[in-house]
């Protein structure tokens, strides 16, 4: 389960973002996550609960929000959304497409406390 290594990644992070700026605890994570990008995105919430644990992310609330993933056809240049690499353009059939979106894991940010 690749999971746990990607969460245990994204609180290092977070802590890491969170130390920057003297904060004493991380109160909301917000992740975007592509359709795409290979995530299980049930194991990866499974994961994140288990390693919040004895964090600054313990009591955070964490919001993943999922990406559509979507292409561009190389031949008419039409944009859709696609869940698997092989699906064809719904305009023309072609198989040549680009992907325009989907395969991001990002941190899109961190509420934080800082002490004064």
């Amino acid at each position: 389960m690749h999971e746990f290594s990607i969460a245990m990644n994204i609180i290092e992070i977070a802590e890491a973002e969170a130390e920057k700026a003297k904060a004493s605890a991380i109160n909301e994570l917000i992740l975007d996550i592509g359709t795409m990008s290979g995530i299980e995105f049930y194991a990866l919430d499974t994961a994140l609960e288990m390693a919040v644990k004895n964090t600054m992310l313990e009591k955070a609330a964490i919001t993943v929000n999922k990406i559509q993933a979507r292409a561009k056809c190389t031949g008419c240049n039409a944009e859709f959304d696609i869940d698997n690499v092989y699906d064809p353009c719904p305009k023309c059939n072609s198989l040549y497409h680009e992907l325009l979106c989907g395969k991001e894991l990002q941190i899109k940010s961190l509420v934080v406390d800082v002490p004064d």
